[in-house]
């Protein structure tokens, strides 16, 4: 039993040596490549491995003991659960905004703004799981504040995330409600501004402020194999993104970054 238990921490040692594991939310996927090169600029030595989901189902992995050393959620509540339940060594900050955006493959008529929902031409809405999408959560939360009309939720195609609702809304849908970050994506370019889609307005739903932590691993094998400088590297990470330059990344992908802590690089 101990030569087994002794493998397995000489093998999990391999894996993590220079290496941090990211739990992200989906929103983030079209910026992440950006904030990965740009944290190796400084610190080339530190391979960062990231894992795109729903907020909600990251936060069932992480409680399920998952090795994530930090996770970057869609909202605050997610994060905040885990802090309560002493499962991080951070309590949340915000690193980012996000916005909210409605996209169709069509040419539509948005001078109506989401009233267009109303609209007979409108028979399939794509909007992320609420239960564990907080972009899917702040779309229901705009159509109801928006008062369209009784039977919309008829219309509704439900994605298990956020850039799933993206791939639902040009391929499966009339529209759909998606994360404003995925249009800063090259190969969205081709959707223009009110004729393909529209920002949302932000008045219709609560903020989707976003919520960073590190995962507390010290109770755990995973925490007995990582070292010091592992945790100096999941450190420079986090600082990074509250960090000026994680900013200007975010900004360039359409988040809101004004009320983020911002640690100056």
């Amino acid at each position: 039993m101990k030569k087994i238990i002794l493998g397995f921490m000489v093998l999990c040692s391999s894996i993590f040596a220079g290496e941090i594991t990211v739990a992200a939310a989906a929103n983030v996927t079209y910026a992440m490549d950006k904030l990965v090169k740009e944290f190796n600029v400084a610190n080339p030595d530190t391979k960062v491995v990231v894992t795109l989901s729903s907020s909600g189902k990251l936060v069932s992995q992480i409680e399920n003991g998952a090795p994530f050393d930090i996770f970057m959620s869609a909202d605050m509540k997610f994060p905040q659960a885990l802090f309560d339940k002493k499962l991080t060594t951070t309590a949340p900050v915000i690193y980012a905004q996000g916005a909210l955006a409605m996209l169709s493959s069509k040419e539509l008529d948005y001078s109506k703004g989401i009233n267009i929902l109303n609209d007979i031409s409108i028979s399939k809405i794509v909007v992320a799981n609420p239960k564990t999408a907080p972009y899917g959560a702040a779309a229901i939360e705009a159509i109801k504040n928006a008062k369209i009309g009784n039977g919309v939720e008829s219309k509704f195609v439900f994605a298990e995330s956020i850039s799933q609702a993206v791939t639902y809304a040009i391929t499966a849908a009339d529209v759909g409600f998606i994360a404003k970050s995925s249009l800063y994506e090259d190969n969205m370019t081709k959707y223009k501004e009110n004729k393909n889609w529209i920002t949302v307005d932000p008045k219709l739903y609560t903020s989707i402020d976003q919520g960073i932590v590190i995962i507390d691993h010290s109770n755990s094998l995973v925490g007995l194999i990582k070292d010091n400088n592992k945790k100096e590297e999941v450190k420079a990470f986090y600082d990074f993104i509250l960090g000026a330059k994680a900013k200007k990344i975010f900004e360039d992908y359409g988040y809101i970054t004004k009320w983020a802590n911002s640690l100056q690089q």
